[in-house]
């Protein structure tokens, strides 16, 4: 692992969409890395990818954050070998298709494990350190479900992130003027895997191109909010006026809106 004394990104869910985007990002800006995600391979590739082109260094750690034990296993080793994570970027995330009874509650634990659990522990486990040099950055990838009301399908992913934001906007306030910035990001519609991996891509070729962002876009405007500090960051006019819309209908105005939005 890297041995200079330079400020580390952990990036977790690094091996696909958003998590490259970010791993390039913080690289950009000077930043050493540590990426974890399940695909050691990707990783690898990625991994040299970004020390070639911005000659950082990097650090490859094969991890599976639904397993409950992993968030501990990996503070562990940070310290056991030195390495002082500066920031902390939950991105690891997927969503579940269908209905809440359309899979087992063993694949809905693990999900919740990875887009609850893990991102809470990493962050009580790394803030200490964080804490005693009075510099620290925590990005939580939420998403734009998690700013919209409940509807139909993804009934974890919404109500998930929207836990996400609110966890964020919790540290943010209880660290204000220590250091350490807190920020979730809430992408909308962004070009990855995600739609692939839960089998929702056929659906997706409906939606219009204006509500498509990049994760390049995604990643730069996350970046420069965690870096000012600012609590709640949704990339693109479309999605801020989506969300400000929602926020001044009245509730079930709003939910019916959020319905025909998620089914589009």
């Amino acid at each position: 692992m890297s041995t200079r004394r330079e400020r580390t990104a952990l990036v977790t869910g690094a091996s696909a969409g958003i998590g490259v985007a970010l791993a390039h990002e913080f690289a950009r800006n000077g930043f050493d890395l540590v990426l974890t995600a399940r695909r050691t391979e990707r990783l690898v590739a990625l991994a040299n990818k970004v020390q070639a082109k911005h000659q950082v260094n990097t650090h490859v750690v094969t991890a599976d954050l639904a397993d409950p034990a992993t968030p501990a296993r990996m503070v562990e080793a940070f310290v056991r070998d030195g390495v002082r994570i500066d920031v902390l970027v939950n991105n690891a995330g997927y969503a579940l298709a269908g209905g809440f009874r359309d899979s087992s509650w063993e694949a809905q634990r693990d999900c919740l494990q990875v887009l609850v659990n893990a991102p809470c522990e990493l962050a009580h486990r790394l803030v200490p350190a964080m804490q005693a040099q009075n510099y620290g950055r925590i990005m939580n990838v939420a998403s734009v479900a998690g700013l919209l009301p409940g509807s139909l399908s993804h009934s974890l992913y919404g109500a998930a992130k929207a836990f996400l934001i609110g966890f964020s906007q919790a540290l943010h306030a209880e660290y204000s003027g220590t250091g350490i910035h807190v920020s979730a990001l809430c992408p909308g519609l962004t070009h990855s895997e995600f739609h692939d991996v839960n089998g929702s891509r056929e659906n997706m070729r409906r939606v219009p191109k204006f509500l498509w962002l990049t994760p390049e876009r995604v990643a730069a405007e996350g970046y420069a909010a965690l870096e000012t500090n600012r609590v709640l960051c949704v990339p693109g006019l479309q999605y801020k006026t989506i969300t400000a819309l929602v926020r001044l209908l009245p509730r079930r105005a709003a939910h019916d809106l959020a319905g025909k939005f998620r089914r589009r």
